[in-house]
């Protein structure tokens, strides 16, 4: 003999799988979609849906029952031209046996609000144009090879420290507006021409011999 319950199933305990368009999102994380025969529903994004559905667009909730409805999926967005991956956490891309590619047709961005940081065995970085603002940027490395057409620097302070340092150029211009000062143990200057010093005041002293040797020499 069959028994049939007379008591209504509890609608709270039956799944629920709908469509329906986002209307409304609060600042707690709370979701309000309109479903298609007009029910408003209250529900959160689940963990899954990694991109951040947007007002207008169509999105797919599911859930054991009404009291436990997420929205799993944006099946259609109200405005294409524009998408966001957003997590309320960190968020991490790994591939553990290939490679990582981020692309776009646009330009490419990478913002912080804290400290970029950067690894990598090998770095490539083509692009016909760009700009770095670093506040304070620290660089340790072996080597360093650089090819430019034009190379400026600009800045109030200027230092270099090195163990050997070596200069090679065609031609050399330096203009300094005050004091030129050059402390060394041994200074070799040569010239395959002419050397010319010119000065208001010209004082040259030797604490114990001075030599001058030319073909000819001429004073005054």
């Amino acid at each position: 003999m069959n028994v049939v319950s007379l008591r209504p199933v509890s609608t709270e305990s039956v799944p629920v799988q709908l469509v329906g368009r986002l209307v409304s999102a609060m600042p707690d994380g709370q979701l309000g979609v309109q479903a298609e025969d007009g029910t408003l529903w209250s529900c959160r994004r689940a963990a899954s849906c990694l991109l951040k559905p947007e007002p207008g667009d169509t999105v797919l909730l599911s859930g054991p029952d009404r009291l436990r409805i997420y929205l799993i999926a944006v099946i259609e967005q109200a405005d294409a031209a524009m998408s966001r991956i957003d997590v309320p956490g960190s968020l991490t891309l790994a591939a553990n046996a290939g490679a990582v590619s981020i692309e776009g047709d646009g330009d490419l961005r990478l913002r912080s609000g804290g400290a970029l940081d950067m690894q990598g065995a090998r770095w490539t970085m083509k692009a016909e144009k760009a700009q770095c603002d670093v506040a304070d940027m620290r660089y340790t490395g072996e080597s360093v090879d650089g090819t430019v057409g034009r190379l400026r620097l600009v800045g109030k302070l200027f230092e270099t420290v090195a163990g050997r340092m070596v200069q090679m150029a065609r031609s050399a211009l330096r203009l300094v507006e005050e004091t030129d000062q050059v402390r060394a143990g041994h200074l070799d200057m040569r010239a395959q021409e002419s050397v010319s010093v010119h000065g208001k005041h010209v004082l040259m002293t030797g604490k114990e011999l001075m030599k001058v040797d030319a073909a000819q020499i001429h004073m005054g």
